[in-house]
C-alpha cells in the first residue's frame, strides 16, 4: 500500500508540472491577444475561450483556464506551495518506506546469532539490516557489557533520534498547509479592494466595473484551500506511517531487552 501511494504521487507530481508548463503557454498567448484586442472585445473573447476550453478539455483544461485568471502574482506562491509540499511528502513516504523493517524477523535472527557467535554476532545483524529498528537494537547491544540498565537508557535516547529523523521536514509541510489558504485570502483582500477602487474612481456601482476584481478574490482563495486540502491528506498519511514505525520500535525495544535477559542468565 505505501509502494502504490508513493507512485500515485509521483504521478501527480508530473502532471501537475505538465499543467503548469501549459497554462504558462496559454499565459502567454492570452497576453498577447488582451494587448492586441479593444478591452470590451477582450472580455468576450475571454469568457467565450473558457467556455470552449471547458467543453473541449473537460474539468482539466477548465482548472487550467481559472488558473490563469487568478493572476500569476498570487496563483504562482500557491502553486509554490502545492509543488514543494507534495516534493516533501513524497520524500518522507519514500523514505519511511525504505525503513520499514520486519522486527519479527530482525529479533529472530539476533536471538540465532547471539547463540552461535555471542553479542558480537548479533551486533552484525543490526549492522547488515536497514532502518531505523536495527540502528537502535546496534546503540543499545554495543553497550550490553556495561549493564542492563545503560542499555535500556541508551536504546531509549535513540529512539528519540530516530523519531526526530522520521518527522525531518514535516515542519515545513505543516508550513506550507497553513500559508497556501493565508495566501488566497490576501489575495482576497486584494482583489476586494482594487474592486472598491474602481468604484470609487467610476462613481458607480455595478457588476461591471467589480466583475473583475472580485473574480480573481475567489479564485486565489478556492485554490489556496486546494492546496491545504491535498497537503494535508498527504501530512496526515505520513503521521500515520511514522505513529506506526514507532509503536513497532517501541515494542521491539522491549523485545530486546527480553533477549538480552536471556542471554545473560545463561
Amino acid at each position: 500500500m505505501k509502494k502504490v501511494f508513493a507512485i500515485l504521487s509521483i504521478v501527480a507530481i508530473f502532471s501537475f508540472g505538465s499543467t503548469m508548463t501549459a497554462v504558462a503557454q496559454d499565459s502567454t498567448a492570452t497576453a498577447q491577444t488582451t494587448a492586441v484586442a479593444d478591452s470590451a472585445v477582450s472580455d468576450s473573447t475571454q469568457v467565450t475561450e473558457a467556455a470552449a476550453a471547458v467543453e473541449e478539455g473537460g474539468m482539466h483544461k477548465g482548472l487550467k483556464q481559472k488558473f490563469i485568471e487568478g493572476g500569476a502574482g498570487w496563483m504562482a506562491p500557491i502553486a509554490f506551495c502545492l509543488i514543494v509540499g507534495l516534493a516533501l511528502c513524497i520524500e518522507r513516504i519514500l523514505y519511511l518506506s525504505l525503513s520499514s523493517t520486519n522486527t519479527k524477523k530482525l529479533l529472530a535472527n539476533i536471538d540465532e546469532a547471539w547463540d552461535k557467535g555471542g553479542v558480537e554476532a548479533a551486533l552484525e545483524v543490526c549492522r547488515n539490516t536497514r532502518g531505523p529498528v536495527a540502528s537502535i537494537f546496534y546503540q543499545g547491544l554495543s553497550r550490553y557489557d556495561e549493564g542492563i540498565d545503560v542499555v535500556e537508557k541508551s536504546v531509549a535516547s535513540y529512539g528519540g533520534v530516530q523519531l526526530g529523523l522520521l518527522e525531518k521536514n514535516l515542519t515545513w509541510v505543516s508550513l506550507f498547509i497553513t500559508l497556501s489558504p493565508s495566501l488566497g485570502f490576501l489575495g482576497t483582500v486584494i482583489g476586494m479592494i482594487q474592486a472598491f477602487d474602481k468604484i470609487q474612481q467610476v462613481g458607480d456601482i455595478s457588476a461591471t466595473v467589480v466583475a473583475g476584481g472580485m473574480k480573481v478574490a475567489l479564485l486565489t482563495t478556492v485554490f489556496g484551500l486546494i492546496v491545504a486540502m491535498i497537503l494535508q491528506v498527504f501530512f496526515n498519511y505520513i503521521l500515520t506511517l511514522i505513529e506506526s514505525m514507532t509503536n513497532e520500535m517501541e515494542d521491539s525495544s522491549i523485545s530486546l531487552l527480553d533477549i538480552i535477559v536471556k542471554h545473560q542468565k545463561k
